[in-house]
């Protein structure tokens, strides 16, 4: 399905990410992916967070996801996430009721409104498995 603006295409990110912690909370990590539509990997994001929680971690790597996508200027957004906390927030289905994680969602939903065009979609790890993978790769480098 092609998002339409005004009747032309939008250049169009497609942005996998995740977030994860060993330990609720514990050392944290974010990964996110960019890619045009194609698949074409434009950016990717590894890095560790400190110690957090997962949900908050989810939302980080959205966040960085989101900011990578604004600046490779792309027009619109599809969002893939194994997490359906923060997909379900972010589409009103769910009350943020984590005051904790009311300042994420909000930078979220700031982002998320300067693109022309939006898609909200939770997946199963599988279908999320780069961005997964990223994370791994930050929390494992921290191991040594």
């Amino acid at each position: 399905m092609q998002i339409e603006i005004q009747g032309t295409p939008a250049r169009t990110a497609v942005v996998h990410a995740d977030g994860g912690s060993r330990g609720n909370p514990g050392p944290a990590a974010i990964g996110a992916v960019v890619t045009e539509e194609s698949g074409s990997v434009l950016h990717e994001v590894s890095e560790r967070i400190g110690v957090t929680t997962n949900n908050v971690a989810e939302y980080r790597a959205l966040i960085a996801g989101l900011r990578a996508a604004l600046d490779l200027q792309f027009e619109a957004v599809r969002v893939r996430m194994d997490s359906e906390l923060v997909i379900k927030q972010l589409r009103g289905e769910y009350r943020v009721k984590n005051e904790g994680l009311r300042p994420l969602y909000e930078e979220a939903r700031r982002l998320l409104a300067r693109f022309t065009a939006i898609d909200l979609k939770h997946v199963p790890r599988a279908q999320n498995r780069e961005a997964d993978a990223l994370v791994n790769r930050a929390l494992d480098a921290a191991r040594g």
